[in-house]
């Protein structure tokens, strides 16, 4: 009876915050959900379009290459931030006396905007004045040809997000027991032994955490394609978002725009239980 009324408690403590949240983003959600369902676009006589919208999605090739276009840039910089930041938070564990230095040096590409990351990645892909061309000694057009210019956005998030996925494994790191790592090294175990049975294993609730954060970012991404590409050359960039804006507010098609927000909300959440999933048998 005392558990059933603390718990009657808890929820009366928190309705303020639930009912701020749901005001703040279910209402918008749901007001998105309505638009897609209605014909509302320029030049058009407003009406119920019902389903119409969605079935163009299916249909709509433009779609499927932004699709395409925002899950290779997800998986790529996802993993490869992943693998990078496992090993930077290593790096940093054994920092010593210079790791509030370290510190500060690593976290520098997270803490500057996405909008000024992008532009100053984007003056060293220049083909004439950028650094990178001047290093190789050619000029290469990183953002003008298609078979670049995605990945030439992807190792730009991968240097703006990374510092954010090493200082979350390092906490995770720092809070396996050490005592667990020197009894393995007295049973004879080596480095790599330890780390592939012991801090791999107790770190993974926080890798996948980490993915969680930077999945559903990088499948939500727009600022910085957007001011590195454009979404060009020939829309080999151009990722969900930048489409949904492209005909939300380029082509004023608020139906059909709002159609691709409500999809491109429908694969992130899909994404995010997965990794729900997967966090739930780490942990259970």
């Amino acid at each position: 009876m005392k558990s059933h009324g603390a718990r009657l408690e808890a929820w009366a403590l928190m309705s303020p915050a639930l009912a701020l949240l749901g005001t703040i983003s279910a209402v918008p959600m749901l007001y998105v959900v309505w638009l897609s369902l209605g014909q509302r676009a320029m030049f058009r006589p407003p009406g119920f379009a019902g389903l119409d919208h969605y079935l163009r999605i299916a249909t709509d090739e433009r779609f499927w290459n932004a699709l395409g276009n925002t899950l290779y840039f997800a998986a790529f910089s996802v993993a490869l931030e992943l693998a990078l930041g496992l090993g930077i938070a290593l790096l940093l564990q054994r920092a010593g006396r210079a790791r509030a230095l370290v510190y500060g040096a690593v976290l520098v590409p997270w803490a500057i905007p996405s909008v000024v990351s992008a532009r100053m990645w984007e003056w060293m892909y220049h083909p004439e004045i950028g650094v990178l061309s001047y290093l190789l000694g050619q000029p290469v057009n990183w953002l003008g040809e298609p078979r670049l210019a995605l990945h030439a956005a992807i190792a730009m998030d991968v240097w703006k997000s990374t510092p954010f996925v090493a200082l979350l494994l390092l906490a995770g790191l720092q809070a396996i027991p050490r005592d667990l790592a020197r009894a393995a090294a007295v049973d004879g175990a080596g480095a790599w032994t330890v780390f592939r049975r012991i801090t791999l294993p107790l770190l993974a609730p926080v890798i996948l955490v980490a993915a969680v954060f930077r999945t559903i970012d990088a499948l939500r991404v727009f600022d910085a394609i957007y001011v590195l590409t454009g979404g060009g050359p020939a829309n080999s960039t151009e990722t969900l978002s930048i489409y949904a804006y492209r005909v939300l507010f380029q082509m004023l098609d608020f139906g059909y725009g709002s159609a691709l927000a409500v999809v491109m909300l429908a694969i992130t959440g899909i994404a995010a239980l997965a990794y729900a999933r997967l966090l739930r048998a780490q942990t259970g």
